[in-house]
């Protein structure tokens, strides 16, 4: 009895997400990233990547911040969303046990960015599952790349609390941020929340490069009068926000509907574009 009074004492509150997971010791959290381990939620994802590629700039994407540059990507594993469309989820929606990682120091990660300069690497981008369910190596990575010049990019789809954010903007030199449509009810489904993308996106957009990617998906966020409320929103913090407007193809648990009609995503762009001086289509 005493010895699970004191392990009730260990439970910890992870302060990363608004899911703000209630873990007692050894217990994981929804990301499957983060995990309470003697009473302190510890990020088991440090410097475990899943997938390292030199990639252009452009498949990020980013379309505004050195255009025809290649930058070194890397992923890890988890992600606090459960997007039924999810690309990448072989890694996003793995836990620690499941993906296949390859183990790097923050010091040597950032010595092989800069061993990748002569091949026209400018940095690090942060990528493929969600970066910030273990932000502490970007973080420490990030300050080692910026101090031998480079650049650093988080891919990311913002649903994180300001104080994490806060951390890194130091360090970060652009992002792209997921905006996944503009209804309360759609991100619930994805398990996130509006406003909290909302609040990040304002944040992010004050100090570092933001360009924003909405993937359109059939019957879910694909009207013109969403589009009109997103963009116009958007347009409010900074109409010069690039946004990318992109297709949806059957993905993960998504496998049941169609492919994004292409005329459709272009009329997307088109209303968009009423508000915003870059909109740019993608998978088209």
């Amino acid at each position: 009895m005493e010895k699970e009074k004191n392990l009730q004492k260990q439970e910890a509150v992870c302060a990363v997400c608004p899911h703000h997971c209630l873990l007692a010791v050894g217990e994981t959290g929804r990301c499957r990233a983060r995990k309470n381990r003697e009473g302190k939620i510890v990020s088991i994802n440090y410097g475990k990547l899943t997938s390292l590629m030199p990639d252009p700039i452009e498949k990020k994407p980013l379309r505004r911040f050195f255009p025809g540059s290649r930058i070194l990507s890397v992923g890890s594993f988890g992600c606090n969303l459960a997007c039924p469309f999810c690309q990448n989820h072989e890694i996003s929606m793995a836990d620690r046990g499941q993906a296949h990682c390859r183990e790097i120091t923050p010091e040597a990660l950032a010595g092989l960015a800069q061993a990748y300069q002569n091949r026209g690497n400018i940095g690090v981008a942060f990528t493929y599952n969600e970066p910030l369910v273990g932000y502490e190596f970007v973080r420490d990575t990030a300050r080692l790349v910026r101090k031998r010049g480079m650049k650093n990019v988080l891919v990311t789809n913002g649903f994180a609390e300001l104080s994490v954010l806060e951390e890194l903007l130091p360090y970060v030199d652009a992002m792209n941020i997921d905006l996944k449509g503009f209804t309360d009810a759609w991100y619930e489904r994805l398990g996130g929340d509006l406003e909290t993308v909302k609040r990040f996106i304002a944040r992010a957009a004050q100090d570092c490069h933001v360009e924003l990617t909405t993937l359109i998906v059939p019957g879910e966020n694909d009207s013109e009068e969403e589009m009109e409320r997103e963009a116009g929103w958007i347009a409010s913090l900074d109409r010069e926000i690039p946004l990318h407007v992109t297709r949806f193809f059957p993905r993960y648990r998504m496998m049941d509907k169609g492919p994004t009609p292409v005329e459709r995503v272009y009329r997307l762009r088109d209303v968009a574009a009423q508000w915003l001086r870059y909109v740019y289509v993608g998978n088209c």
